[in-house]
C-alpha cells in the first residue's frame, strides 16, 4: 500500500485504471487459468462505471483537488490471483506552440 503525502494536483490531467478482481476458488484449474491469460474478462457486476466512479471519488481532494480536473480516461476490468487496482495519473501540459 503506497501513501500519496504531496498536494493534491490541479491541473488536467489523464488517468489510466486497472481493477483486478479475484479469481474465485470454486472453479476449474482450467477456467482459473483462462481468468489469469486473460482470456476470460470479468462480465459480471459490478459494472466498470461503477468502479471508476467510486474509486475516482475517493482520491477526491487527496490525489487531485477535484475529479473534474480528469480529461482523459482508459479503464480495464480484469481478474487476477492478487485482487487490486492499479493506477497512472499523468499531468497533462498544453504546448506552449500550438
Amino acid at each position: 500500500m503506497l501513501t500519496y503525502l504531496n498536494q493534491p494536483l490541479s491541473g488536467s490531467l489523464a488517468v489510466t485504471l486497472v481493477f483486478y478482481r479475484p479469481i474465485q476458488k470454486s472453479l476449474s484449474k482450467a477456467e482459473k487459468q483462462r481468468r489469469i491469460d486473460g482470456r476470460h474478462l470479468p462480465v459480471v457486476k459490478p459494472d466498470l462505471d461503477n468502479y471508476i466512479k467510486s474509486f475516482l471519488d475517493a482520491l477526491h481532494g487527496i490525489y487531485w483537488q477535484d475529479d473534474a480536473l480528469i480529461t482523459d480516461i482508459v479503464a480495464s476490468k480484469r481478474y487476477d490471483r492478487q485482487p487490486r487496482i492499479e493506477i497512472e495519473v499523468n499531468e497533462i501540459t498544453e504546448d506552449e506552440d500550438a
